[in-house]
């Protein structure tokens, strides 16, 4: 299904301030659709204004449907466009006209334009909303629903104004509160005319057992908030929304419970009358959340630990290397400090991080890095990295990294004939880690311009513990492939594929 903005560049000739405009209106519409118990269609002139494409739907979550088909990409022409066509070129809601079938499901059609306001003052019809009304349960309305209705009119008048939808602040969502969590309607001079029943228990739970109508809402917060700067923010942006501002959407704490609100000004015609109070009992969203917050501190202290143990059991043996006399044993135990080192790596960076996962470029840059200063060689070694590993989970970078600093020693170590007893490499000694995904899998590429491997080298029956490690962690942890080759222009590569379906990755 194509989007809003493929739609319309496609078969519009709307700008893109123009576009910008729409999907604010359709970030903000489920509030009109479920005050006005309504389907709401997006349609946007084509062919000269000679039919109507439907660019975007919302369905209420308070009343039936009238669609049971979405209607998105839709193109509307003749007698079927009459509505959309006097709100277009007229400027103005169209509410006139019989009730239209929809199969076997009677619906009321209405259209509001969308207006857009520019930097100049100059303003602009853009686009029409349907608003088309499920009859079929048509009924004498509640309180409830008429306080609905009015307060859609208003929004929707203002929708025709090109004052809403408000704009929208920095790292806030569209998805809550949303009207049936709690509605408040204020008068002109803040006080409630009407609260639903979730906002009433909102506000009990909050401490205030009377009933909300007549109220001054927001001196009401200031009473119950348990933070007096909290309960002022809270009151003074409803207050602003009663100026006919949008503040952002505020939080209140008060007797363990926590409610969010959000203010809209309602203002249809230019003309401030109030305004529309959303709340939203978020008490046990915010208890996960501290628990959630409590826990990662836990995870990031136990791998803060880890990382000093890790590091502790690296100085007893390079301690205990310092101390043995046979050689091989003195460089069996270096071996075991810079795999120990490495992984004390990643629960380093675990231990900064929120996330059970580690933006896993700079371990490499650090491992490829100790490689060359601690590798037991007479060559001056390059390091180099293309391509980027990204961000890990845990469970592939501990393993990798242990793969990756055994593949560097190796190709340090290993793939440099000592000064005087070989051809030195063109350009100089260089060992280049390259990194790219592909199909949901991770490849990773160790080569150098060395010497190459030796004739009739098998790398499954080799004795050596390096390759042992390397093979068996790359088969085993990671689920991989793992195969060491010769270049074509000389050297060694090791080309490891790691599989990334299964696991957490960005």
């Amino acid at each position: 299904m194509s989007t809003l903005r493929d739609l319309a560049e496609e078969h519009t000739n709307l700008r893109p301030a123009d576009i910008d405009h729409l999907h604010r209106v359709a970030g903000d519409w489920q509030l009109l659709s479920d005050l006005s118990f309504a389907d709401l269609l997006l349609w946007v002139p084509v062919d000269n204004d000679e039919t109507f494409l439907c660019v975007a739907q919302v369905r209420p979550t308070t009343a039936p449907t009238a669609y049971q088909d979405d209607q998105v990409g839709r193109i509307v022409g003749g007698p079927e466009i009459a509505h959309l066509t006097i709100a277009y070129s007229q400027g103005r809601i169209w509410r006139e006209g019989d009730p239209v079938w929809y199969g076997d499901v009677p619906a009321r059609h209405e259209a509001i334009p969308v207006r857009l306001r520019r930097g100049d003052g100059d303003s602009e019809v853009i686009a029409v909303v349907g608003r088309d009304t499920n009859l079929s349960t048509a009924r004498t309305p509640s309180q409830l629903e008429l306080n609905y209705l009015t307060t859609a009119d208003d929004l929707a008048q203002m929708v025709a104004d090109g004052t809403f939808p408000p704009p929208r602040h920095p790292g806030e969502t569209t998805s809550a509160p949303r009207v049936g969590d709690g509605l408040i309607r204020l008068d002109a001079n803040g006080k409630v005319t009407y609260a639903s029943p979730n906002a009433q228990s909102a506000y009990r739970r909050l401490g205030f057992s009377a009933h909300l109508v007549g109220e001054d809402l927001a001196a009401l917060n200031q009473r119950l908030a348990t933070d007096p700067l909290e309960g002022t923010d809270v009151a003074n942006g409803m207050l602003a929304a009663l100026r006919g501002e949008a503040p952002p959407r505020r939080e209140l704490d008060a007797r363990g419970a926590t409610m969010l609100t959000r203010a809209l000004p309602l203002m249809p015609a230019g003309v401030p009358i109030g305004a529309l109070v959303l709340v939203r009992d978020i008490t046990e969203v915010r208890r996960r959340d501290r628990a959630l917050i409590t826990k990662d501190a836990t995870i990031r202290e136990i791998h803060h630990r880890v990382k000093n143990n890790l590091q502790t059991v690296a100085a007893l043996l390079r301690l205990q290397a310092r101390r043995v006399g046979i050689p091989a044993a003195k460089v069996a135990l270096e071996e075991s400090v810079r795999r120990v080192a490495s992984i004390a790596l990643v629960h380093e960076t675990l231990s900064m991080s929120s996330d059970e996962a580690v933006e896993f470029d700079g371990i490499v840059d650090r491992v490829a890095s100790a490689a060359t200063e601690v590798a037991a060689t007479e060559v001056a070694v390059r390091m180099r990295r293309e391509g980027t590993f990204g961000v890990l989970p845990a469970e592939i970078a501990t393993s990798l990294v242990m793969v990756l600093n055994e593949l560097l020693l190796n190709a340090v170590e290993h793939g440099f004939p000592p000064p005087g007893e070989g051809e030195p490499a063109m350009g100089g000694a260089e060992v280049v880690v390259s990194a790219h995904r592909f199909r949901k899998q991770l490849h990773v590429t160790v080569a150098d311009n060395g010497r190459g491997l030796p004739e009739q080298f098998d790398a499954d029956s080799s004795g050596r513990l390096g390759l042992q490690i390397v093979r068996a962690l790359a088969t085993g942890e990671l689920r991989g492939t793992i195969e060491l080759r010769n270049r074509a222009g000389g050297g060694t590569e090791a080309v490891l594929i790691v599989p990334l379906a299964a696991a957490r990755v960005r």
